[in-house]
């Protein structure tokens, strides 16, 4: 089962090729993209030790030079040293403007790999090889590329679109059960903000829960509709100018967990697991959609084995704190993305502090524990 799935832009258009075994076609899909012949793979040694023979030889075969740069594994790590790092290598083999940085790896490595070829001589080629699903359906489209900053996640970027997605589904056996349900977050996320079929067809499946349990036919349809979404807003809005924004379903408070628990303890999709069952309460109270609506999103969320509640040691106000630097704030308020019913949100920066902070209390937990 194969899909070619474009990215349309006024400029830097580009392809999401999604096929088995296509990680052995890398070097003969870069070479088709008439690239120089320099090619720095970055990655990490778990993905490398897994995935990084078979990408090597798959360039050299195909006539590049191939260096490799490999990045300690974990979120902890997308940082600014560790892009001069990259720098420093670039540097070292003498990357050209013609170069191609290549992305092995989850989102932390692309996004990483991303920023550097944006950044790197002003900007030269970088493709991406996602392996996670989390990637795959999200990281590797659209071309933000960052760092995070010890205040926030992501403050530090730029929008620099790969020349090509190049999607293997085998991959993801080697991912951890953890990751692969981090990673529906964000397909559940395109459910409820575009794509209403792909949402029924989550709620009707038997099990979503792992990669084993799914069927590869659901699998297919997961990346293939997942991708197409993403494809389809970041052709609208190539840099979040306003429709975009509806991406961010879920993330303003995935991404204030993130951040207060250091990166370390939640997942970026069970942040925005969390995140979506706030926002579908704060829409739920306001008015937006039906407590019925709400109600099949956190059964959803809860059928995938994310969790919905927020770690017991946060605290409600740390959070709003933490929300007043999100790059999302205009004006000084935090705009919010809140469904209207399943394939459909909007965008408001209206959310009563009293209704956030009810919800934000309602959703501390005190006995829940992240499945591992």
């Amino acid at each position: 089962m194969q899909s070619l799935i474009p990215v349309n832009l006024p400029q830097n258009s580009y392809d999401i090729a999604i096929a088995p075994y296509s990680l052995h076609q890398l070097g003969k899909k870069v070479k088709e993209l008439d690239l120089g012949k320099k090619v720095l793979l970055v990655s990490n040694p778990n993905i490398f030790n897994l995935y990084g023979k078979t990408a090597v030889t798959s360039l050299e075969t195909a006539g590049f030079e191939v260096w490799v740069h490999l990045i300690p594994d974990g979120e902890r790590y997308k940082t600014l040293d560790q892009i001069f790092n990259i720098y420093d290598t670039a540097l070292g083999n003498y990357l050209e403007r013609s170069s191609t940085l290549v992305a092995l790896g989850g989102g932390v490595i692309g996004d990483m790999t991303g920023f550097a070829a944006a950044t790197w001589l002003r900007g030269i080629n970088f493709v991406q090889v996602p392996t996670s699903l989390l990637a795959m359906v999200d990281a590797s489209i659209g071309g933000k590329t960052g760092v995070n900053h010890p205040q926030g996640k992501n403050l530090i970027g730029a929008f620099h679109q790969p020349r090509l997605v190049l999607i293997d589904p085998l991959l993801l056996q080697t991912l951890s059960p953890r990751e692969f349900r981090a990673g529906m977050a964000e397909v559940i996320k395109y459910g409820v903000i575009w794509d209403e079929d792909l949402f029924v067809q989550l709620e009707t499946a038997d099990r979503i829960d792992s990669f084993s349990a799914l069927k590869e036919e659901l699998l297919q349809t997961i990346l293939t509709r997942s991708c197409q979404a993403k494809a389809e807003v970041v052709s609208k809005d190539e840099k979040e100018g306003g429709l975009r924004a509806i991406l961010n379903y879920g993330h303003t408070v995935g991404h204030a967990v993130e951040s207060l628990t250091g990166y370390e303890q939640v997942l970026h999709g069970e942040g925005v697991g969390i995140g979506m069952a706030i926002a579908g309460e704060i829409a739920a109270a306001m008015g937006f959609w039906t407590p019925k609506e709400m109600e099949r999103q956190q059964n959803l969320i809860t059928k995938t084995g994310l969790p919905i509640q927020l770690p017991s040691i946060l605290d409600v106000e740390a959070i709003l704190e933490t929300l007043k630097s999100d790059k999302k704030v205009k004006a000084g308020k935090v705009r919010f993305v809140l469904p209207k019913a399943i394939g459909n949100v909007t965008i408001t920066d209206e959310v009563p502090s009293d209704i956030l902070r009810q919800v934000l209390q309602s959703k501390l937990s005190r006995t829940e524990c992240l499945k591992i």
